[in-house]
């Protein structure tokens, strides 16, 4: 039996030559770096969601993630011919399906890492939490009056999407942006924010809670 021997050929612009390791190191991370990393998107389930009971596949329904209303998705990917997207929430992995979920439109890798950790969008919004003493992004509040820290999850044009006449003392804000409410949302459902020294009306229903850092 004649012995092999295996070469490493690679083709250069000057003709084809024998590769080194060194050659073929540097031509894998070439490869991986060209690679597409799956970006995760941020949904919020709508209603709860039992795949035992009530998914359409019964026969995959233990490859379907369960939800309850306001947990958090992490979604890769978009969704597929069945109208499912692949996602995880709460150590588990499966699919979701789309009419049941709603995409929060954040963008930020640090705000969906925090909405991560919380897990859940809370019911109520008017749930505050003390404003710290060494914070000094909202100027001139008293030590007496709750300040809660907001992230907007939509885009917001007072001039377009108000349902107030009023709109010029509301605060237009993008979807990402942080707000920080001052005291409580009043009877129309409006908070009053600060957002980088502009303050305004802002509609709690455009707003999640975040923690402090």
């Amino acid at each position: 039996m004649e012995d092999t021997l295996e070469l490493d050929v690679l083709l250069y612009p000057d003709g084809l030559r024998i590769s080194t390791p060194d050659d073929i190191g540097e031509w894998d991370l070439e490869t991986a770096s060209q690679l597409s990393v799956p970006t995760a998107q941020l949904f919020v389930a709508l209603f709860p969601y039992n795949p035992a009971a009530m998914s359409p596949n019964h026969e995959t329904a233990g490859e379907e993630l369960p939800f309850v209303p306001g947990q958090i998705i992490k979604v890769f990917g978009d969704k597929d011919m069945d109208g499912f997207y692949h996602g995880e929430s709460g150590g588990l992995s499966g699919y979701v399906p789309g009419n049941m979920v709603a995409k929060i439109p954040v963008e930020d890798d640090y705000i969906k890492y925090l909405l991560m950790q919380q897990g859940f969008l809370p019911v109520d919004h008017t749930a505050g939490i003390s404003f710290p003493s060494d914070v000094h992004t909202v100027p001139s509040i008293p030590d007496n009056v709750t300040v809660h820290r907001m992230v907007a999850l939509f885009e917001y044009d007072p001039w377009e999407s108000s349902p107030n006449m009023d709109s010029e003392n509301e605060l237009p804000f993008r979807a990402g942006d942080i707000i920080y409410v001052i005291g409580d949302m009043d009877q129309d459902g409006f908070f009053y924010g600060d957002l980088h020294g502009r303050r305004g009306l802002v509609p709690s229903n455009y707003l999640q809670p975040l923690p402090w850092e």
